[in-house]
């Protein structure tokens, strides 16, 4: 059931002081399975469209301000490791932005509201909506209000810039024999849960959920990265 979009501007205006032009945040929430089953409306893809590059130079410059030693190859990374649709839905998902959509009957049936692809373009609409109303410095304080918990997470990942990357890196590193993932599902197909597994050397070091396999894995794989370093900085027992 989508909530009233009066809902999330007034709390984009008491998290972060983003007054959303109202017409505006609704565009930005209004997917295009909604738009043709109700008389071919305007839907959210061009605003997508211009937060993407909105989001896209946001990031850019805080990375090149925050690590002026770091490669522009690095730093292309770790804008990658940010501005992704994983990382965008999950920060979707932090405003509950999945609740306000306007979504097609189909879309509504098939668990559209947590659907990755679907939440990661929203919040790119929304950051377009932004910047229509306030221009850059709006746009650039509610980025930041999304994604900087990414881009701090970002900047402890290892050379690969993703969980499973660092995991096998932290593995082979220490030692501690090969990394493989279990797989188990819940759920109906079009809410599917999937719990991965982290083993490494033969040992769980780490468990997530996910409505995705790539989703869980990563989970699974940051909480066995966290493990494995934890346990190396632990001092050694008396």
């Amino acid at each position: 059931m989508q909530r009233p979009i009066d809902e999330l501007r007034t709390a984009l205006v008491e998290g972060c002081g983003v007054a959303v032009e109202g017409s505006l945040l609704a565009l930005a929430l209004t997917h295009r399975s909604y738009a043709y089953e109700n008389g071919a409306l305007p839907h959210n893809e061009r605003l997508e469209f211009l937060g993407d590059s909105v989001l896209g130079i946001v990031v850019t410059d805080y990375l090149y301000r925050a690590y002026p030693a770091e490669s522009e190859g690095h730093l292309a990374k770790l804008r990658a490791a940010v501005v992704n649709m994983r990382a965008l839905a999950d920060v979707g998902r932090t405003v509950a932005l999945g609740d306000y959509l306007l979504l097609g009957r189909g879309e509504e049936s098939t668990g559209g509201r947590d659907k990755a692809s679907i939440l990661a373009d929203a919040t790119e609409a929304v950051i377009g909506a932004v910047f229509l109303t306030g221009g850059l410095p709006a746009a650039t304080d509610f980025v930041h209000y999304l994604l900087d918990p990414v881009l701090a997470a970002s900047a402890r990942l290892g050379a690969g810039l993703d969980w499973k990357t660092s995991l096998q890196e932290a593995s082979v590193s220490r030692d501690l024999g090969p990394v493989e993932y279990r797989i188990a599902e819940a759920g109906p197909e079009h809410e599917k849960v999937f719990t991965a597994s982290a083993v490494v050397g033969g040992v769980i070091r780490g468990t997530g959920e996910g409505r995705t396999k790539k989703d869980a894995e990563q989970r699974a794989a940051e909480q066995a990265w966290h493990d494995i370093t934890a346990s190396a900085l632990a001092p050694p027992a008396c």
